[in-house]
């Protein structure tokens, strides 16, 4: 997180020391800067190619002469990738499409000159976004999973994520389960909590409910062994199909007892269950992280690090909804520790101009406290994105399977403001104001070129003059506009 204070202090100390004050821009003749990209979004208006202004050598003129500094001296985290989750009903949404019309969809998400996704999400089973609740081995007392199977994903997720892979072949993903499978739970069933008012019903009895809180999963090791190795078959046959699961997380929203697959888990019984999992995804070399962590206490995270055998597994941490309250104090206490933002907001439906300026927020306080990666939640999702449980939720694709038509949402166009240009690699970069222009974030990538996503959220132009190195940027943003803007390394000397 950036420290104003200390920017203004430096800032400040220039004077003193150079007894002249710097960063004011001398005009240039050059009318644009060869070789970069500036795209600009506003609600009706997305992905305007805007003419970047060539850069000025800064002078020493003014200390106001700029409003803010993107620091290229001190990178701070390494970006894994951008990305969303693939579910079974956007896959389902997307097969009402003709082929061409298909393929330009998936264009849209993974081509490399359009939203080029790198790193996405898929569940262990059934998940809230499912065509309705399974998982791979719902056979009673099957401790030796004679009757795994993943044939239900051949169906849906294995050829999503193989028409996904067509654009990006090096595309890595993640899983997490939604619930294990329903004899390895305490009450004998997929979900934990009685259907919302007027919703579908699901046939839980009263007894079966369950509260955060408390281990839904029962404690016995030869549950948690069988169930290490349940992941590990899923990750031996997902490879089968050329898929790779490079990470897993244990249990997606481990606290929280839902109407739709789900299972609550202490941090206690995560960490019982760690080293038997870590040992089996050690056999098929995928990474496990804690999470998803959807409560903000940084507590639960140190519950689970305190004891030695499961902190040995954990690689990083995945955060999403009220998590994100916890980034400051993860940040701080683990330094190290490699933070994903797991999931956006799911919204309802309403797939509007004001809920991606909501994600804007959210995204931007996740990379100032250190996430390496983004993942967006459904991907695609038919018109009125409602689930088999009564959620309606936004999506980046819309598809209307009356015309078989589909839409690009304004949660699209935001989530392609970063991911078409921040590639893997790149490395967060501070941007620093005393002025109050702070709503920014800037990334360099491994080539060296420097990215920086500028929002004005006012209602009228702004100007913003920024420094990096020793050069200038001057740029006018249109009003209520995010923008992108591509610097390439031969520009910054």
């Amino acid at each position: 997180m950036t420290d104003l204070s200390v920017s203004r202090r430096v800032a400040l100390g220039l004077i003193g020391a150079t007894a002249v004050a710097p960063v004011a821009a001398r005009a240039v003749e050059t009318p644009a800067l060869p070789g970069a990209l500036w795209f600009s979004t506003q609600a009706d208006a997305p992905w305007q190619k805007q003419s970047v202004p060539a850069l000025a050598e800064v002078s020493r003129a003014s200390l106001f002469g700029t409003d803010a500094t993107i620091n290229l001296a001190n990178p701070r985290q390494t970006m894994a990738g951008f990305g969303a989750c693939f579910n079974e009903l956007g896959w389902v949404a997307l097969s009402h499409l003709s082929p061409a019309d298909r393929h330009a969809a998936l264009g849209a998400l993974f081509a490399p000159d359009q939203a080029a996704f790198t790193l996405c999400r898929t569940p262990v089973g059934a998940n809230d976004f499912a065509r309705r609740w399974y998982s791979y081995d719902e056979t009673p007392g099957d401790f030796d999973l004679k009757s795994f199977s993943t044939a239900n994903d051949q169906q849906t997720l294995i050829p999503y994520i193989k028409a996904a892979q067509g654009f990006n072949p090096n595309l890595k993903l993640w899983a997490s389960p939604w619930s294990p499978p329903s004899w390895m739970k305490k009450n004998g069933f997929y979900a934990l909590a009685k259907p919302w008012p007027g919703t579908p019903e699901t046939g839980i009895r009263d007894d079966q409910t369950g509260r955060e809180g408390e281990d839904s999963f029962i404690q016995e090791d030869r549950y948690f062994d069988a169930y290490a190795r349940y992941f590990r078959r899923y990750v031996e046959d997902y490879a089968k199909a050329g898929i790779t699961i490079g990470t897993v997380m244990p249990q997606n929203e481990f606290n929280s007892a839902q109407p739709y697959a789900s299972c609550t888990w202490t941090p206690q019984g995560i960490a019982r269950f760690l080293p038997f999992l870590g040992r089996e995804m050690d056999k098929v070399g995928a990474r496990v992280f804690f999470g998803t962590l959807e409560r903000g206490k940084v507590e639960m995270l140190d519950a689970v690090l305190a004891d030695p055998k499961a902190a040995a597994v954990i690689k990083g941490v995945g955060v999403q909804w009220d998590g994100k309250r916890a980034l400051p104090q993860i940040a701080r206490q683990y330094p190290q520790m490699e933070i994903w933002a797991t999931e956006w907001e799911c919204g309802t439906s309403t797939n509007d101009w004001h809920y991606a300026r909501y994600g804007w927020a959210n995204l931007r306080r996740y990379i100032e406290f250190g996430a390496s990666a983004w993942d967006y939640w459904n991907a695609a999702l038919p018109t009125g994105g409602l689930s088999p449980w009564g959620w309606p939720q936004n999506s980046l694709i819309v598809v209307d399977p009356v015309t078989k038509s589909w839409r690009l949402t304004p949660d699209y166009w935001l989530m392609r403001h970063l991911s078409a240009y921040v590639k893997p690699g790149a490395r967060a970069l501070s941007v620093d104001s005393f002025l109050g222009f702070d709503d920014n974030i800037a990334f360099r990538n491994p080539d060296g070129s420097v990215v920086l996503i500028a929002n004005n959220a006012l209602g009228q132009k702004q100007k913003v003059r920024y420094a990096l190195g020793g050069k200038a940027l001057t740029l006018e943003l249109a009003a209520d506009s995010l923008n992108t803007i591509v610097l390439p390394a031969s520009a910054l000397g």
